[in-house]
């Protein structure tokens, strides 16, 4: 069995800048001002839309995230209704193959630490399913028979793609104090990197540490 933790991937290539000009032709629109587009209104232009609440002009584009997490973790993902997702099977996967190296990965819990008994018990637990999980196979049920045993820290990648106003909305509730660990192991770090790349658009949203 292995062990790791969440992380993300950027699947897009961003260039925050030239979003901002994207939504302000988009938005401009609305008003028939595309006249006063200069090279440095976009930012201007985007904070007072989002100020405004009209949020409606930032679903115009959209940002695609690899994210490797816990099969807990996308349960609350998949809820968020505005978003595309391309999700790994444990339906069609079949983890006593070479290709996942003839074992189980799960996200280590970041709530305990490698010394609580707490931790122990979970990896006993992680490690007792990984037999049955083999054991079953061995029996000849199927990938999608066996995984009923599997456990929620089971290891697992998800294609999200959201357009912004849905990424805010996602940052919102997901990184914040209230959401649960493992959630917030994923979405603070990855609103921080949106931050760097895209002005303006996520500068509000600061979850209590």
């Amino acid at each position: 069995m292995k062990i790791i933790k969440a992380y993300f991937v950027i699947e897009d290539k961003i260039d925050g800048n030239e979003i901002l000009k994207k939504i302000e032709k988009a938005g401009r629109t609305c008003y028939k001002s595309e006249d006063k587009i200069t090279d440095e209104s976009a930012k201007k232009f985007v904070a007072g839309i989002i100020k405004s609440g009209h949020h409606s002009v930032i679903e115009h584009e959209k940002i695609t995230i690899r994210v490797i997490c816990d099969r807990g973790v996308t349960h609350e993902i998949v809820r968020h209704r505005i978003g595309s997702y391309s999700q790994e099977s444990t339906r069609y996967c079949n983890y006593s193959k070479d290709k996942f190296g003839k074992e189980i990965t799960v996200i280590e819990p970041v709530f305990w630490k490698t010394s609580d008994p707490q931790y122990g018990v979970w990896k006993d637990a992680c490690e007792y399913v990984e037999k049955a999980y083999f054991k079953l196979l061995e029996m000849g049920a199927t990938p999608q028979e066996a995984r009923s045993v599997l456990p929620n820290s089971l290891k697992t990648e998800i294609i999200i793609t959201f357009n912004l106003r849905e990424w805010q909305h996602y940052f919102t509730v997901r990184s914040s104090k209230r959401a649960h660990p493992q959630m917030r192991e994923v979405a603070i770090p990855l609103l921080e990197e949106f931050k760097k790349l895209i002005p303006v658009i996520f500068d509000d949203i600061n979850p209590e540490k």
